[in-house]
């Protein structure tokens, strides 16, 4: 009966901002089992309605298709987009107001800022109206995972949220209504404490960085505590790895959602209830995936992510590299949904390590093989300083021996080669980055 009141008040709540966060997640909802031809009709129609308006309003985009040649006639299937050249952080971050459109007032913009983990931070600008419809796109992901408005969330994030403001402390507690463990602050004492919050709370929905919330996963495991399931999991901000989800679905009873999105776009994909790949949000995004020559690689290759945003209208962002790496697939989900898939993301483009011949390796990948071959390892981190030198930040698991360190140098030799100096770090725990997520592979050359 909780949940129904709570649910009621967020509708109103929204209803009085506009309603246009539950009506795109409605829309969402409704547009995932139409056909395949309706859904890519869908996005087609509204790729051209951001083409027209970026080369018309945009100095950045505008120039370009001048210089091009092209005309919106030129644009008849999201194919059509390799006649654009793809736009990177770089571009963005020496030309950024050259990206907004004529007539828009920055001030009145919402500003958005990227990491920089890839080496570029960037700061990016969209309207109200975008902000409203990528929220739409959360709630419908959201769903996909059992996460209803108005569930009660346990969430473990990094600088959780302080509600400051009379109506910032009023949705906090009539909307939100969210628990926190903050992921800076992760030991046996936080997470005690969390759990103890946990039993008395009961949340819904458990949320967060994939990383952090395997931690306390293995934390209850390892006290034998067990906690009240959540009616889904859902873990995003960074990659999820297989054996992670074991983990956790072992420590809470319930299935982990992964999920894919960015501060530049927002929701990009999300699991559905068959947890077999991601669907794409095609209503707000065209999703490419390239070689290093910016082309178009078959289904089932690995290939860098390009995005274009088709809910930004205040920055429009065309072709633009989130280096990222993934594969995309024409497979279809057993589930019915029209959405198609992203079958696997690999990792950030600076995640990948590079071998003495010019092969790349791709790190996280390599670590969790690792981890799930090798017994002996909690946690790993591999940091490339130079071509030929790496270094293992290693965490010992309880089953540690004599042989676990020799195992893990003999399996990175056979992969960089005899003549790559590793060295091993023994680490109590891996270091966060300042967002309180964390990076299992880091090339600094």
């Amino acid at each position: 009966m909780t949940n129904v009141i709570n649910k009621a008040i967020y509708t109103l709540w929204d209803a009085k901002e506009g309603g246009v966060r539950m009506s795109e997640m409605h829309n969402l909802q409704n547009l995932q089992f139409q056909s395949h031809d309706m859904l890519a009709k869908y996005q087609l129609d509204r790729l051209k309605l951001l083409i027209d308006h970026a080369r018309k309003n945009s100095p950045w985009y505008r120039e370009k298709f001048s210089a091009l040649g092209l005309t919106l006639d030129d644009f008849n299937s999201v194919k059509d987009l390799e006649k654009l050249p793809v736009t990177t952080k770089l571009d963005i971050r020496n030309n950024g107001d050259a990206f907004i459109a004529d007539g828009v007032d920055k001030s009145t913009l919402v500003t958005a800022k990227t990491g920089g983990s890839t080496g570029v931070s960037l700061n990016l600008y969209f309207d109200q109206d975008c902000q409203k419809l990528r929220n739409g796109a959360q709630g419908f992901a959201d769903n996909l995972a059992g996460w209803q408005p108005g569930d009660k969330i346990a969430a473990l994030w990094g600088n959780p949220p302080v509600a400051v403001t009379v109506k910032q402390k009023l949705r906090s507690i009539l909307l939100e209504r969210t628990k926190y463990l903050d992921t800076m602050d992760l030991n046996p004492e936080t997470m005690g404490e969390f759990a103890r919050e946990w039993q008395a709370f009961k949340p819904d929905v458990l949320f967060g960085h994939a990383h952090s919330i395997y931690i306390f996963a293995k934390y209850l495991l390892a006290e034998n505590i067990k906690l009240s399931s959540p009616k889904g999991i859902v873990a995003t901000s960074m990659m999820l790895l297989e054996h992670e989800r074991k983990v956790i679905k072992q420590a809470f009873n319930a299935e982990v959602t992964n999920r894919y999105g960015c501060e530049e776009v927002g929701l990009i994909a999300c699991e559905c209830e068959q947890h077999n790949g991601m669907h794409i949000n095609t209503p707000h995004i065209v999703l490419e995936c390239v070689d290093d020559n910016d082309n178009h690689v078959p289904f089932g290759t690995s290939g860098k992510l390009v995005i274009t945003d088709l809910n930004n209208f205040a920055m429009p962002l065309i072709r633009y590299r989130i280096e990222d790496v993934g594969i995309l697939t024409d497979r279809q989900c057993q589930c019915g949904r029209a959405l198609p898939l992203l079958e696997k993301l690999e990792g950030r483009v600076a995640d990948f390590l590079k071998k003495l011949d010019g092969g790349l390796v791709g790190g996280v990948s390599l670590v969790e093989r690792t981890l799930t071959k090798i017994p002996g390892l909690e946690q790993m981190q591999l940091i490339q300083e130079q071509l030929d030198k790496i270094i293992i930040n290693r965490v010992k698991g309880q089953d540690f021996n004599q042989e676990t360190d020799k195992e893990l140098l003999k399996e990175m030799h056979i992969v960089f080669g005899d003549a790559v100096d590793i060295n091993i770090n023994d680490i109590e725990e891996m270091t966060q980055e300042a967002s309180g997520k964390y990076r299992f592979s880091i090339c600094k050359v």
